[in-house]
């Protein structure tokens, strides 16, 4: 657990609702989850706009970045209908995933609600969820169908979210692996944390998506998320 002095970053007495983004969150990067998921993208998007692989691999760089998901870089430059979409590149392994009880543990002492707020589908969070037994330790998932296609990190999605769930953002902490993603959480009077897993670099993670560790919006940051969430408790 680290943070600034100097920011005083807030605290988590107050908390009532705890959100937890999923891919890279609840579990480490180096499982490789998320390639598979990426490798499909590069798959639908070759086909779809009938380019090379490695063009399809330069535009959904491109299109994460600028539109949150490249998903929606399809939909905003291309027209492209997200449901056969969404469909393909979830189709993938989720054994890699292993039971993590020591985290279940952990969530499970936290006090109040604990929501899921992801970029992906139900489906995957869902069986995500359930490869980790974590599923019985949350009260909903808020997925990219609820956000109306529109990802993280667009005010919109996080509005829904508090919305929908009747989430007091001022009694709300956020734990994410990008920090770009807390900025609106943080405006919104939420405690952000981000989540870097440990040798970063070496798992292929690109240079922006490893900024803003330092920025002011993010409260604190942790690569050991269960250590983490039993201090609190413990606190």
């Amino acid at each position: 657990m680290s943070s600034s002095a100097a920011r005083k970053p807030r605290a988590f007495r107050h908390i009532e609702t705890w959100v937890f983004d999923l891919d890279n969150t609840l579990y480490p990067h180096h499982v490789n989850l998320w390639q598979q998921v990426g490798e499909r993208i590069r798959d639908y998007i070759a086909s779809f706009l009938k380019v090379t692989k490695e063009e399809a691999f330069r535009l959904q760089k491109d299109y994460y970045k600028r539109f949150g998901t490249s998903m929606r870089g399809l939909m905003t430059l291309h027209g492209m209908q997200p449901d056969d979409f969404l469909d393909f590149v979830h189709q993938i392994d989720h054994s890699p995933l292993e039971p993590n009880a020591a985290l279940g543990a952990a969530i499970e002492t936290l006090p109040g609600r604990k929501l899921i707020l992801t970029n992906g589908t139900r489906r995957h969070a869902d069986a995500v969820l359930a490869r980790l037994k974590l599923d019985h330790h949350f009260d909903d998932v808020f997925d990219i169908i609820a956000a109306d296609l529109e990802p993280k990190p667009s005010p919109a999605t996080y509005d829904r979210f508090l919305r929908l769930h009747n989430v007091d953002a001022g009694r709300a902490a956020m734990f994410e692996d990008l920090a770009r993603n807390l900025a609106v959480p943080h405006a919104l009077g939420m405690t952000t944390v981000l989540v870097v897993p440990e040798h970063s670099r070496e798992i292929f993670r690109e240079g922006w998506e490893l900024e803003g560790r330092d920025a002011p919006h993010v409260d604190h940051v942790t690569d050991n998320l269960v250590g983490f969430l039993q201090a609190i408790s413990a606190g």
